[in-house]
C-alpha cells in the first residue's frame, strides 16, 4: 500500500508466488414528519451544501506526464489501482480495487475499509476499466499508460498519472492525490496526525528497547528478503520511528533497487539485531529455513524477539494507512 507500481513489480510477482504456494446510493430519509426541527435541519443542510459547493468546481490539472486533465466536480466512481491506501486515508471509497490472480490477491490490510469493493486486475485491461464506468481514473505509474495506452484510458474517463515512482515520497503522493480530489485540507490533517503518532510512538519504543537495532525480514518461497532503510516499512522503522538498523541492512540498502532485497542465510547469520519483524508468506513450504542453525543463532531469534506477521498485513505496502498500521504493530510487539 508506493514506488508504487514500478517499485512494486517485484512485490506483485512475489505476492503471486506466495498465493500459489499457499493455495491461494445512500438511503434517503423521509423528513416530512419532522417539521418541528426544520430550522435545525435547514442550518445543517446549508452547512453540507456549503461544503459540497466548496468541492463542486471542475478543475484542470497537469499530471506527471504533462497531460492537462479536466477533473470532474466531486467524482464518485474513482479507479486508483494500487493507490487505494491514499483514498482510504482521505475517506474516499473507490469503485474498484487492485488485485492479482483473478482477484485472489488483494491488499488485505485495507479490507476493513474496502470490504465489498469489487476487484480489478492489476494490469487494468481496457474492458475491465470500462465495465466500472469510472468518472475519474488515477494511475500510479507512467509505465502503466505507455505505448498509447493513455489515449485509450482517457477515452474511458479523465485519466491522471501521479508521480509515484519512489516509495519514499508517500507524503508527496498523498498531497498530489488530495489535490486531484480537492481534499488538501484533509491530507494536511492526515499528515499532522501521522507525524504526531510517529513522534509519540518513537518515544515509547525507545524507552522499551533503547538503541537496539531492528530489522524487517520477509520470507516467501525459499528466499528471505530484507527491507531497505529508506523504503516501504524501512522508512517507517528507521525514518519515522528513528530506530537503529543493523550493519548488514545498511550495506544492502546502499545498492538496493527495490523496496525489498534478497538476503542469504549467510548474510542473515551476520544480522546483529535484537528485534526482527518477520513477514511470513509461508504456511508450510520453506518453514525449514526457520529451523536452520544460521537463522536460529541470530540474537533476536535466540532471545525470542521475532514478531511474526502474515503477508496480507501492511508490512509489504506503503502509504499513510499502511505506515500507521506498521507503527501499531511495532508498539504492540515491543512495548509492554
Amino acid at each position: 500500500m508506493d514506488h508504487l507500481f514500478n517499485k512494486s513489480l517485484l512485490g506483485v510477482s512475489l505476492l503471486a508466488l506466495s498465493l500459489a504456494l499457499t493455495g491461494c446510493g445512500e438511503n434517503n430519509e423521509d423528513n416530512s414528519n419532522n417539521e418541528g426541527n426544520s430550522s435545525t435541519e435547514v442550518n445543517s443542510n446549508n452547512e453540507n451544501t456549503a461544503e459540497a459547493d466548496e468541492r463542486s468546481e471542475e478543475q484542470t490539472l497537469t499530471d506527471s506526464l504533462g497531460n492537462d486533465v479536466v477533473i470532474p466536480a466531486n467524482p464518485e466512481r474513482i479507479i486508483a489501482s494500487y493507490l487505494e491506501d491514499y483514498l482510504v486515508a482521505l475517506d474516499v471509497t473507490p469503485v474498484a480495487q487492485w488485485s492479482i490472480s483473478e482477484g485472489a490477491g488483494i491488499q488485505g490490510y485495507l479490507q476493513e475499509d474496502l470490504n465489498g469493493v469489487e476487484t480489478i486486475p492489476f494490469d487494468l485491461p481496457f474492458e475491465a476499466v470500462t465495465s466500472f464506468n469510472p468518472d475519474l481514473h488515477i494511475v500510479g505509474s507512467g509505465d502503466t499508460v505507455s505505448d498509447g495506452k493513455y489515449e485509450q484510458y482517457a477515452k474511458i474517463a479523465p485519466t491522471y498519472v501521479v508521480a509515484t515512482e519512489n516509495s519514499e515520497n508517500w507524503r508527496e503522493n498523498l498531497t498530489e492525490i488530495a489535490e486531484v480530489l480537492n481534499l488538501t485540507d484533509k491530507a494536511d490533517q492526515v499528515l499532522e496526525n501521522y507525524d504526531k503518532k510517529a513522534e509519540e510512538s518513537q518515544e515509547k519504543i525507545k524507552n522499551a528497547i533503547g538503541e537496539d537495532p531492528v530489522a524487517a525480514i520477509w520470507l516467501t518461497g525459499d528466499q528471505f528478503f530484507v527491507v531497505s532503510e529508506g523504503l516501504s516499512s524501512g522508512a517507517v522503522l528507521y525514518g519515522d520511528l528513528g530506530l537503529s538498523s543493523p550493519e548488514v541492512v545498511k550495506e544492502i540498502s546502499k545498492t538496493a533497487t527495490a523496496d525489498w532485497s534478497p538476503i542469504s542465510l549467510e548474510e542473515l547469520a551476520e544480522l546483529e539485531t535484537e528485534h526482527i519483524f518477520l513477514i511470513n508468506s509461508n504456511q508450510e513450504d520453506g518453514l525449514e529455513l526457520l529451523e536452520d542453525p544460521l537463522w536460529q543463532n541470530i540474537p533476536a531469534v535466540k532471545n525470542n524477539h521475532v514478531y511474526e506477521f502474515e503477508s496480507t498485513s501492511s508490512w509489504l505496502y506503503n502509504g499513510p494507512v499502511a505506515n500507521e498500521q506498521i507503527i501499531d504493530h511495532v508498539l504492540d510487539s515491543v512495548v509492554e
